[in-house]
């Protein structure tokens, strides 16, 4: 079963994944698909509001969060990591619980990259907003390294994020029941 969606001018087909039994969501991944990546990083700029620093959390976001920045010509972006990296200078964490992952996770932030956000604009940005849960634990981040949210995108919102005032998004995305209709 798939979701045909038109997302900033390129047709494309979104898997239907079983979460629970009687609870379906639409696969949106763009990584391998560079005319799709291209096509929602520019339509997420021409709504983005000004800002200093882009982040994202890996994995999904990263093709966006990169074209975003090569497009705008920035010299640098954010990834909130799953995992501490050997050359982090330093970390800071959070937990996060997302609808896509099957245990409560964490998400990193290098200390020098935070030095970096202190009192700068920082524009958040995803793949899909859904719970919100991975939204709310990259704002935590951003805070705890003293910068500026400035805005929350994402290329869709899933389920009742489309109805959130807080995030700017490119498409809707609704929730399917097992046999593949919409969930109203």
């Amino acid at each position: 079963m798939f979701y045909e969606m038109n997302i900033g001018g390129v047709e494309h087909k979104l898997p239907l994944c079983k979460v629970t039994d009687d609870l379906y969501i639409g696969a949106f991944v763009v990584f391998g698909n560079a005319k799709l990546t291209v096509a929602c990083a520019r339509e997420l700029l021409k709504k983005a509001p000004e800002y200093d620093y882009v982040i994202t959390a890996e994995a999904k976001g990263i093709p966006i969060a990169h074209e975003m920045a090569r497009q705008n010509d920035d010299e640098t972006y954010f990834i909130a990591r799953k995992y501490p990296k050997l050359y982090m200078s330093g970390v800071f964490e959070v937990k996060v619980k997302s609808i896509t992952t099957d245990k409560e996770q964490s998400l990193y932030l290098d200390t020098a990259e935070a030095e970096m956000m202190k009192g700068k604009r920082i524009l958040i940005v995803d793949d899909v907003i859904s719970t919100g849960e991975s939204l709310r634990a990259i704002e935590t981040l951003v805070e705890k390294a003293g910068g500026i949210i400035v805005g929350k995108m994402a290329v869709l919102a899933e389920g009742d994020a489309q109805k959130r005032d807080d995030i700017i998004f490119l498409e809707p995305l609704p929730l399917f029941n097992a046999d593949g209709t919409i969930k109203c």
